[in-house]
């Protein structure tokens, strides 16, 4: 198996299979395939590791794809971000946010993991029921945005906004710190809560949670007036090229 990332914002992988080898995505990934390429789409182990997969963010559904003979299929995310391929050792295991999982070679495990603490359950931004990838083999997990990896020694600790988790090692713990400081809660726009990573392992955040993409866009949506008219008084502050800016904007929201 060979594999080529292309793409910037929008990326995708082109994977490329010899006669007899196979992978395996969730449904609604793949954006184009070879001739030689067949598909195979099942439950994965049964109707219960279908159903632990939608409790994880996944789809009930796996399907495979079998090279007859030599071929290519791509897959490609439905939202802005990185792909970060990763290759785990036998019994290696990721943990990772909910929707992470793009594909894999067919040695690669599925599977849901547990948040730990019952606080990290409620306000860490994930919820209870994350993904758990385990190998050997090739995994292909989707992040939104850019990705910034970090190495944290043993006992240091990284608070993170809700959602820019992406990714991390299973020895890495995870838990919640209150925001302190009346004003900082009140006016500092992060909420009550951060989760708190707290090494020895890895972890890969991601900078465009997509809860804060679709929370962007649903301003400039019709009918919400409150971000007609930020991205007015936007334009008005930022020169010609706010103007200009702002007069596409206004236009294709129906401002008059």
């Amino acid at each position: 198996m060979r594999y080529d990332i292309s793409g910037t914002v929008m990326q995708t992988v082109s994977i490329d299979l010899d006669r007899g080898e196979r992978i395996y995505s969730q449904t609604h990934q793949m954006a184009w395939m070879s001739d030689s390429i067949v598909m195979d789409t099942h439950t994965g182990g049964g109707i219960f590791a279908g159903l632990k997969r939608v409790m994880s963010g996944g789809s009930l559904f796996i399907t495979e794809y079998g090279a007859e003979a030599a071929g290519h299929v791509a897959f490609a995310p439905r939202f802005p971000g990185t792909i970060l391929p990763m290759v785990l050792r036998p019994g290696q295991s990721l943990i990772c946010r909910k929707e992470t999982f793009l594909c894999a070679e067919m040695s690669v495990t599925l599977d849901i993991a547990l948040q730990q603490r019952l606080g990290a359950g409620f306000f860490a931004g994930e919820g209870f029921i994350l993904q758990r990838v385990t190998g050997p083999g090739t995994v292909f997990l989707d992040l939104s945005g850019e990705v910034i990896e970090k190495t944290l020694s043993p006992g240091e600790r990284l608070r993170v906004h809700a959602g820019h988790i992406g990714v991390q090692e299973p020895t890495v713990d995870t838990d919640i710190q209150m925001v302190r400081g009346f004003r900082n809660v009140l006016f500092g726009g992060e909420g009550l809560f951060l989760a708190t990573l707290t090494g020895p392992g890895k972890v890969w955040l991601q900078s465009m949670p997509i809860l804060n993409l679709a929370e962007e866009i649903a301003r400039y949506l019709p009918g919400n007036d409150e971000g007609r008219g930020s991205s007015l008084g936007g334009a008005i502050g930022g020169g010609a090229a706010g103007v200009a800016i702002g007069g596409i904007l206004g236009g294709l929201l129906g401002n008059e």
